[in-house]
């Protein structure tokens, strides 16, 4: 099959052409980059001379439909919107890495991404990509909104307990930190080397634009409105998301109990790795793969379940979780081209 990256110059198209290289079923044929074209990929990322060396291309409709049958999106927020209508209807299925198509709330888009949102005609086809949680409406899309980093490690953590009613909706908790490469590409004096080295900050507090879709997600999973308090931090590492959890319980549950229904909810879920009781998972155990792995404590002192859990904000948090999608999309086995170990150290 014959597959584009619109956004070719960024982290999450490099991602995707290191999966997409080997994968069996996929030839990358067009990287659109609209500052960048007629510019060799290569000459962006050198360490892919004589790998890639293609040359990018600006944005055409018509061709990107006659040439291919699948485009990644992986472009900052409020583009895709101006271009994904454009090619579903011409049978071209997409994959937006952006969050363009994640909200449905229209007030809720303008508050936190700051435009107005894609056309609600479009928003209703898109299929929201937790691979793990909705894999049998992915089959069908012809649009996944991939989800962000933060609400993958976090909703896969939390969706275990919420949907078996084991933990109160009030009051949870989200402790997260994420490596520089989650700020993308574009210089930022914040990211500079002599700003974030040997440094740890805290950032957006109350108006990160994954609030609103944790909350939707967990919202969904509850049936009823649950809002969250998301306190997000960057650390100076490269790769990573560390999501760490505190929800009250509604009745008294030991780890072990709560690791065994982990452990049963996610049983053919390949990519989701439950720890065992004592082991608790690190961002470095995860690195360049596709896993998403989850420790569980349950405090019996306090009535609080502490659920950490890790991805690899460029794989599992966007690229790696993009062609687990198309993988579903096309009825192939969803690990194909991205069932890679962690590289450790």
């Amino acid at each position: 099959m014959n597959v584009a990256i619109v956004g070719g110059t960024g982290y999450g198209a490099v991602e995707l052409l290191r999966f997409l290289y080997n994968h069996p079923h996929v030839t990358v044929v067009k990287i659109i980059s609209h500052s960048n074209s007629g510019t060799s990929f290569s000459e962006v990322y050198p360490h892919l001379v004589n790998i890639i060396d293609m040359e990018m291309d600006s944005f055409d409709i018509d061709q990107l439909a006659e040439e291919v049958e699948l485009v990644f999106f992986a472009t900052p927020s409020n583009v895709s919107k101006n271009y994904i209508p454009g090619l579903i209807d011409k049978g071209v299925k997409c994959i937006d890495l952006s969050g363009d198509f994640r909200l449905r709330d229209g007030e809720q888009y303008q508050h936190y991404y700051g435009e107005e949102m894609a056309a609600a005609d479009y928003i209703v086809k898109a299929v929201y990509g937790l691979s793990e949680i909705n894999k049998e409406a992915i089959k069908d899309a012809l649009l996944v909104a991939n989800p962000g980093c933060y609400p993958t490690a976090t909703t896969l953590g939390l969706i275990p307990v919420l949907s078996h009613n084991l933990a109160e909706y009030q009051h949870i908790i989200i402790d997260a930190k994420t490596g520089t490469t989650g700020a993308g590409r574009s210089l930022s004096q914040g990211f500079h080397f002599s700003e974030m080295q040997e440094n740890f900050k805290a950032y957006k507090l109350g108006v990160h634009k994954h609030i609103p879709e944790i909350e939707q997600v967990l919202s969904d999973t509850a049936n009823e409105a649950i809002q969250v308090t998301f306190t997000p931090h960057v650390v100076p590492m490269t790769r990573g998301i560390m999501s760490t959890i505190y929800v009250d319980l509604k009745e008294k549950q030991s780890t072990k109990e709560l690791i065994n229904l982990y452990k049963e909810f996610y049983q053919d879920k390949p990519f989701v790795r439950i720890r065992e009781e004592g082991v608790i998972p690190q961002t470095k155990e995860v690195y360049a793969s596709n896993f998403c792995d989850i420790g569980l404590y349950a405090d019996e002192r306090t009535g609080k379940l502490i659920i950490v859990s890790v991805i690899d904000n460029l794989v599992k948090g966007a690229s790696g979780q993009a062609i687990q999608n198309m993988n579903i999309m096309n009825g192939w086995d969803e690990t194909t081209g991205i069932n890679q170990l962690p590289i450790y150290p």
